[in-house]
């Protein structure tokens, strides 16, 4: 590619935040696969975060890209897939498939959108030096006009406007908000701007373990909730504990590990067809086939409060942070029901904002 940025390039980061701050540029935070397009005339490369290639994942977005974006330019955004009106995550990762073939009946069934928030070339000349208001003002002046599913990020300099967005925009499925320095250059892999999440607190059963990389101390607490009936369903993880704490919680733990033929709501994880009827750990992972993701069972006797943003689906859609063991609760109250639900706001409005 002859453009003035070329890949590998890795996108500017976020650092996290409590509150809004005042004073910057806002947008919302998108639940997708953070991705720079590359555009030099026909040729068109998508890529990751981790400037992996991904259009072989996303063919329909290839076609889009080239009728809406400009002939040479290097834009940062977001592949998001939406359905019933919302943004739905688990649609992404089915498509990081190994099968062409089922790649591109997934394209043709749930097909991507992508949301254009940056720029950071057009033509001959790099837009990465200039602040990010310069950016945003010539993004919507060569995007004027673009239609779905090529979308441009809505964005405001109204604070309270974006405290609005951030309460109401979680019932499409968005993350927060983000917020950026107007004046700040684009710098690639570097925490520039300023992401805020939503977080709330459940109470989980502990139910199992992994061990750290470093050795036999916990790298990982594996979460439980009860479904409806009143199967415990594996919702995700906790974990970011300091290493002297990993050590610690071991020797906690200790006492409740379990034979690895014992039984425990989760024996049958090694079974494919147990993974497809219900949550348990251990499935294969998208990203990293050779990633070990084997674990410790413990008896399901111990409750913790952690500290989420999100569900996705049935699970968490992140790793969570542990607050406090709630040796007060009863593992067996601990279920959905106690999840809040945020009040539903179409993804269309977003979008049209």
């Amino acid at each position: 590619m002859d453009l003035p940025v070329t890949p590998p390039v890795k996108p500017m980061l976020a650092r996290p935040a409590a509150r809004i701050p005042p004073g910057m540029h806002y947008e919302a935070k998108w639940d997708g696969f953070r991705a720079l397009v590359f555009r030099d005339g026909e040729r068109i490369e998508i890529a990751s975060r981790t400037t992996k290639p991904l259009n072989r994942y996303f063919p329909e977005l290839e076609r889009e890209l080239a009728a809406h974006l400009p002939e040479r330019c290097v834009v940062d955004g977001e592949i998001v897939i939406a359905r019933d009106g919302r943004l739905d995550f688990d649609a992404l990762l089915e498509r990081i498939h190994p099968a062409e073939s089922r790649v591109r009946a997934l394209a043709e069934r749930t097909p991507a959108s992508f949301v254009t928030f940056d720029l950071l070339a057009l033509g001959d000349h790099s837009w990465m030096a200039r602040p990010q208001s310069e950016r945003r003002a010539e993004l919507v002046r060569v995007l004027d006009g673009t239609r779905a599913p090529v979308h441009l990020a809505p964005a405001t300099r109204d604070v309270e406007l974006a405290r609005r967005w951030f309460a109401q925009y979680e019932g499409a499925g968005l993350d927060g908000v983000v917020a950026k320095p107007l004046a700040s250059p684009y710098e690639p892999d570097r925490r520039q701007m300023v992401k805020v999440k939503h977080e709330r607190t459940a109470d989980c059963v502990v139910a199992g373990l992994r061990h750290h990389k470093s050795g036999p101390v916990v790298g990982s607490l594996l979460l439980g909730l009860h479904d409806e009936r009143g199967v415990l369903q594996h919702v995700g993880v906790c974990a970011s504990f300091t290493t002297r704490r990993r050590a610690e919680l071991m020797e906690e733990l200790a006492p409740l590990v379990l034979d690895p033929e014992a039984d425990h709501p989760w024996s049958a994880w090694r079974d494919e067809a147990a993974h497809a009827a219900g949550r348990m750990p251990g499935g294969p992972s998208r990203w990293n086939a050779a990633k070990d993701l084997s674990w410790v069972p413990l008896r399901p006797e111990r409750v913790c409060e952690v500290a989420y943003d999100h569900m996705q689906g049935d699970r968490f859609r992140h790793t969570t942070r542990f607050r406090r063991w709630r040796p007060d609760r009863d593992p067996g109250d601990c279920d959905y029901r106690q999840l809040e639900e945020p009040v539903n706001y179409r993804l269309e409005d977003v979008l049209g904002a």
